[in-house]
């Protein structure tokens, strides 16, 4: 899926993944195992509300470094060293989640202003003309949401919160204030780049089953419960890449160069935040429930499991809407459906609203393959 080094473009830009991304994308696991951690040490909708703050604001500048790469190549030592401080400032980000809203929220926000510093200072010395000019006129939104993230840091109780709301609001909105298309998308690299991000937050789920299991005895039982749990991850994987994936880069390509911006957007940047909270949370929820799969689940555990599957889906919906691509309305289906399995787990034992939600989501992801198939539309892998 990826090279092994860094295909430029005459322009400066870049046509695969090279491998500083590959080594740059570890902090991103990290980040999804801390958020994880948020809601199994305490599970509750102001955990959700955390982790959609942290994430979200996290997540708006993550994503700019894609942009940021898929413009500026990593080819000389000055631009992977500032990649590499980037790196750094992300991995301060995740160390101060845990307690971001305890007492850590200044280094979230020293960690945060650092990581905008250096996306700024890349694409305003090594990005092309029109790349320049663009980030000229998001940056000033990009300080003003690193100015919030760091107030919000000195502050506690619902004075954080409304600070760190305001700076997600202020990234989202950006886009409608500003002409965006001087920044130019290279499908193949974008869309290679957003996808190893999803596979990175899908192995947090897998990285889920081996937390939940530590110290406990291996048992047949237990052996089943991790089956079906690496089954889930398989469906969500296969949810996205056995068809959306090579369409959506294919669809990414259709659009006229200068107008890609705002789809790229829409489907690689909005419409990714809810399938990787849904991913987080579903994580969140194995990780609580698996090692006591023939005991009833926690409301919380058993919401987290289904309801974050019931995201992941949301999001493709909206990847499919706005890329245009076949049938986006099934996912919402898919996700109406799969959130019924979460009185299976409180009311019965939790390996049974596990392989049910395991059961229906695969059945929802193989109907939509069917049907593509019939259609006469293939990928790489149906």
């Amino acid at each position: 899926m990826t090279s092994q080094t860094t295909e430029a473009t005459p322009d400066g830009g870049q046509l695969r993944v090279s491998t500083l991304e590959l080594f740059f994308d570890l902090v991103f696991v990290f980040t999804i195992t801390q958020l994880t951690h948020v809601f199994v040490h305490h599970p509750g909708w102001d955990a959700v509300a955390q982790i959609a703050l942290m994430f979200g604001v996290i997540w708006w500048m993550y994503s700019g470094y894609a942009w940021l790469t898929n413009e500026v190549a990593p080819t000389s030592s000055g631009r992977r060293g500032l990649l590499t401080l980037g790196m750094f400032g992300f991995f301060v980000l995740a160390l101060a989640i845990p307690d971001a809203f305890h007492g850590s929220g200044v280094a979230f926000g020293l960690g945060f202003v650092l990581v905008t510093c250096v996306h700024t200072a890349l694409f305003a010395s090594s990005g092309g003309s029109s790349a320049i000019t663009a980030i000229k006129h998001i940056a000033p939104f990009n300080v003003l949401s690193a100015g919030l993230v760091l107030v919000g840091g000195f502050l506690h109780g619902w004075p954080q919160y409304l600070c760190w709301a305001l700076a997600l609001a202020c990234q989202i909105g950006s886009p409608y204030l500003i002409d965006t298309s001087g920044f130019e998308v290279r499908p193949r690299h974008f869309a290679e780049r957003h996808g190893l991000v999803i596979i990175v937050a899908i192995g947090e789920s897998i990285v889920s089953i081996g937390v939940g299991l530590t110290g406990r005895d291996l048992t047949v039982g237990l052996v089943a419960n991790v089956a079906v749990g690496l089954a889930l991850a398989y469906v969500l994987w296969w949810a996205y890449f056995g068809i959306d994936d090579e369409r959506g880069e294919h669809a990414l390509s259709a659009v006229p160069p200068r107008e890609r911006s705002r789809p790229a957007l829409f489907a690689y940047g909005y419409s990714l935040y809810p399938m990787l909270i849904g991913v987080t949370l579903a994580a969140a929820g194995i990780q609580m429930s698996i090692a006591h799969g023939n005991e009833r689940a926690s409301l919380a555990a058993a919401t987290a499991l289904s309801a974050g599957v019931a995201l992941y889906f949301v999001g493709q919906w909206a990847f499919r809407l706005t890329l245009r691509l076949p049938r986006p309305w099934t996912r919402l289906v898919a996700a109406a459906v799969v959130c019924l399995t979460i009185p299976i787990g409180v009311a019965w034992v939790a390996w049974a609203q596990l392989a049910l939600l395991v059961a229906i989501a695969y059945a929802a992801v193989i109907i939509d393959d069917v049907i593509t198939l019939r259609t006469g539309h293939h990928s790489s892998y149906v």
